[in-house]
Formats: C-alpha cells, sequence, structure tokens
C-alpha cells in the first residue's frame, strides 16, 4: 500500500499543481454547463414571449355568424370579407411567402348545414385552413385553430362535460415532474462528463509517460507492476470523479434555470432527493469511473503516443453515449442480469435512483460486477506492464 499511495501520490501532484489542467477540468465545467443551459433557458423564455406579443394576420373568406363569434375573442387579426378566385390565389401566395398566416374558407351556408347536417347523411360542411408549416406563427396559429373548431365541434353535440367542475384534476407534484426529467436526462449526462474526465487525463498518464519515457524510470524501480496499475487507476479515478462531480454540480444547478422558461407550472429541483439518493448515486458514479478509467489505461498503455491513444478511444466515446442515449426512453429495466453488463448498468442504476425506483438487490448488483470488472481490467492491466516489448516501445 505503501507503494500505491506513492504513486497516487505523485500523480495528484501533478495534476494539482498544474493549475491550466486545474482549472479547466475541474472549474471550467461547471461554470460553462451553468452558463451554457441558463442561456439557453433565458433564449427559450424570451422566445416564447416574442411569440406571445405576436398577432397572426389571418384571411377569413365568408365567415359564419357562429365562427365570426367565436373568433373575436382570440387575440387574432382578422381580415374578414368575401374574396375572388384571384384574391384567394394571392392570399395563398402571401402565406407562401410568410406575409400572412392563415386562410379560412367555410362552405356556403356554414351555421345552416352544421344545424341541419345529420351524421352519416350526405356530405358534413366544412372548414378549410391553408397554412405554412415552414412558418412557425403560421403553424402555430393553424394548431391553435384546428383545436378550437374541434372543441366548437363537440360542444355542438355536447352530451357531457370533462373536467369542468373547478377542481385541480392534474395530480402532478414536483418530486414527479423533477424525477421524471432527472432520470431521463442526467444519467447520459453524467455518463458523458464521467468519460470525458476520464479522457482527459488516462491518455497523459499513461501514453503521455510512455511517449516522453518517464514511465520506463518506474517500472525499472522496486515496485510492484500490480502497484503501479492500482496506484495509477485510483489517482486517475479521483481527478475524474471530481471532474464529474463538478461538471454535475452544474447540470444540477442549471436544469431550473433551463426549464423555468417552459412555463409557470414546470417546477424542477434536486431538493426532492434524499441523502441515501445522492450517496447511492455517489457509489455508481465511482464505480463507474473505476471500469471506464481501466479499460482507457489499458487502452493507452498500448498506443506509442497521447494522439494514438486518444485515437483508439474514440470509438469507445461513441459506444458509451449510445447506451446512454438509453436512459431518455425513460423505463428503468428490472432484469437482475441486466445490471452485470458494464456501463449499461450503471444507466440503469443511475435512472433507478432518479426515478425513486430504487432495487437494493440491483444496485448491489452494480456496485460489485463494476468493482470485479475493474479488478479484471487492472490485472490485464499489471500484465501489459509486465510485458517490455509493449512498454518499452516508443
Amino acid at each position: 500500500m505503501k507503494n500505491v499511495l506513492t504513486i497516487v501520490k505523485k500523480e495528484l501532484t501533478r495534476f494539482f499543481k498544474d493549475k491550466r489542467l486545474l482549472i479547466t477540468t475541474l472549474i471550467l465545467p461547471a461554470v460553462l454547463i451553468y452558463v451554457l443551459y441558463s442561456f439557453m433557458g433565458t433564449a427559450i423564455f424570451s422566445q416564447l414571449n416574442n411569440s406571445d406579443e405576436y398577432v397572426p394576420l389571418v384571411y377569413v373568406n365568408d365567415i359564419p355568424n357562429s365562427i365570426d363569434n367565436l373568433l373575436t375573442t382570440s387575440e387574432i387579426k382578422l381580415e374578414k370579407k368575401s374574396y375572388s378566385l384571384e384574391e384567394i390565389e394571392a392570399i395563398k401566395e402571401q402565406i407562401t411567402n410568410q406575409e400572412a398566416d392563415l386562410l379560412l374558407i367555410f362552405s356556403d351556408d356554414f351555421d345552416q348545414m352544421v344545424a341541419e347536417y345529420q351524421t352519416g347523411l350526405g356530405d358534413a360542411p366544412y372548414i378549410l385552413m391553408y397554412y405554412n408549416s415552414g412558418n412557425t406563427s403560421s403553424y402555430t396559429i393553424y394548431q391553435t385553430l384546428e383545436s378550437l373548431f374541434n372543441s366548437y365541434e363537440s360542444i355542438i353535440a355536447n352530451k357531457f362535460d370533462i373536467n369542468m367542475q373547478n377542481d385541480k384534476f392534474d395530480l402532478v407534484t414536483d418530486e414527479n415532474v423533477s424525477s421524471m426529467i432527472f432520470s431521463m436526462i442526467l444519467p447520459f449526462l453524467i455518463l458523458t462528463f464521467l468519460f470525458s474526465a476520464c479522457m482527459s487525463v488516462a491518455p497523459e498518464s499513461i501514453s503521455g509517460e510512455k511517449e516522453r519515457g518517464t514511465i520506463a524510470t518506474l517500472l525499472v524501480t522496486p515496485i510492484k507492476r500490480s502497484e503501479l496499475a492500482i496506484g495509477k487507476i485510483i489517482s486517475l479515478s479521483i481527478i475524474a470523479i471530481l471532474s464529474a462531480i463538478s461538471s454535475f454540480i452544474g447540470v444540477v444547478t442549471s436544469i431550473p434555470k433551463l426549464l423555468g422558461g417552459l412555463g409557470e407550472d414546470i417546477s424542477v429541483s434536486a431538493s426532492v432527493y434524499a441523502f441515501k439518493d445522492y450517496l447511492l448515486l455517489l457509489l455508481i458514479i465511482m464505480t463507474t469511473v473505476l471500469v471506464i478509467i481501466s479499460i482507457m489505461a489499458i487502452l493507452s498503455s498500448l498506443a506509442k503516443s497521447v494522439k494514438e491513444a486518444t485515437t483508439i478511444i474514440s470509438p469507445l466515446m461513441i459506444i458509451v453515449m449510445l447506451v446512454g442515449i438509453t436512459s431518455m426512453f425513460g423505463n428503468v429495466n428490472s432484469n437482475l442480469f441486466v445490471y452485470l453488463i458494464p456501463i449499461y448498468n450503471s444507466i440503469q442504476a443511475m435512472g433507478s435512483i432518479l426515478s425513486f425506483n430504487i432495487s437494493y438487490i440491483n444496485i448491489l448488483v452494480t456496485i460489485v460486477s463494476n468493482v470485479c470488472y475493474s479488478l479484471l481490467f487492472i490485472y490485464f492491466l499489471t500484465k501489459i506492464f509486465n510485458s517490455e516489448k509493449i512498454m518499452f516501445t516508443r
């Protein structure tokens, strides 16, 4: 343990004395993520405000009295008259050029036809709506009016009411909303941060020393290769975890700002989670880092330079991203054997914690299997360190 601690101390000293590396790895991730997500939230909120201030321009041909009364309560600029065919074609051209938003055309004697029409007998009265889906305001007003007309149609033949009483029918809680959003987003982001953090330190620590020839000095010292491997893994894992925690803090503090612009009814807060939830999450993160950093250490030790190590590791990033995306599907797998699959088990475990769907057996299997995989990878790394053909080739 003395030799292992010496290696750990050496690596951590090298890292913490490098101010540039310290800032870019521990401080910048949290700051940049917070600024980026906060800016995105502000931009979304500003766009929604601007869309609320915009008054759509809608041309209406021969508007029926019932529809006229219905639309006068809406914040829409209506151009109402009886248009000729040439004028209708000109209005369609305006909509295509995004100079107008919508054209409404009603069947002749619309109100009388509606009053006399019986379902299944003859042609039903119609409403034609011409719009431009490439124009946000045009498509929005189209959806609004379509919903309005559908509601009006149901009112005409109203047989029963839905949720008309003065009560709160949506029983969602802040805990429900927060857990849903965090469980879908955070596992992917955490895995991304972990991989990025490991990527930033592993190649430099092993391939970099191999490229500079300094690792040869370590290998000829009276130290077991297994002690060197364990020391490298532990030190790199500590640095990666610190970097991931920094990014995690940035995400957790900025997500409420990001989602705050989506509506006053949306309330997202990390305070819904208890201390044990964060503790379980930390254990998953720590063991996941051990797996990722062990794999990267093996790949880096096989490379001759940092550039080559980065190239070798890059395809692994695609696999990790694909695994991470599975968290966005929103379903936590309850199959115990799934939690034996490295990386994927961590995604599922984090999703179960964040969604309050914790199975302590699955969490335990994830942690134990990750530790076992790490020990196995450390064994392979020791074998590589014992190979002079690999380690002394530059």
